[in-house]
């Protein structure tokens, strides 16, 4: 080599890819809630007590929840008026997947289901004392 010439070294990734054997897969939900607003309707007479009770619940939440809109009365004397529902939804954000890897066990959280075999990436790094890692 001539004088004045450094040596370049590359270093080669040492990175190839196995398989893990798949132990669990569950999947992983998050929950949404909606509020809407819709038509509540009593019907004109009622049983008595349960038309008693209704009441009683209707004047709390009105109470609690005061409605600017007054009752609308439909044609066959219903009353009704607009309050609000809450819905809950869930919706599938991932599957917590545990796996095994040469006797070593693992968890990873994956956006589908791998079924029984994970392809995996394996990557070999020397540590060597006193390298800084």
């Amino acid at each position: 080599m001539a004088q004045g010439t450094q040596m370049v070294v590359i270093h080669a990734e040492n990175v190839r890819t196995d398989y893990a054997r798949v132990l669990r897969v569950e999947p992983v939900y998050e929950t949404l809630r909606a509020t809407r607003m819709e038509h509540h309707c009593e019907a004109p007479g009622g049983d008595g007590e349960g038309k008693g009770l209704s009441r009683v619940v209707g004047a709390v939440k009105d109470a609690l929840t005061p409605s600017k809109e007054e009752p609308v009365v439909t044609k066959d004397g219903q009353e009704c008026r607009l309050v609000p529902v809450e819905r809950e939804f869930k919706r599938k954000i991932g599957y917590d997947v545990d796996y095994v890897y040469k006797g070593s066990k693992y968890r990873s959280r994956l956006d589908r289901d791998p079924g029984r075999r994970l392809r995996i990436r394996v990557s070999v790094t020397p540590n060597m004392p006193g390298s800084g890692r």
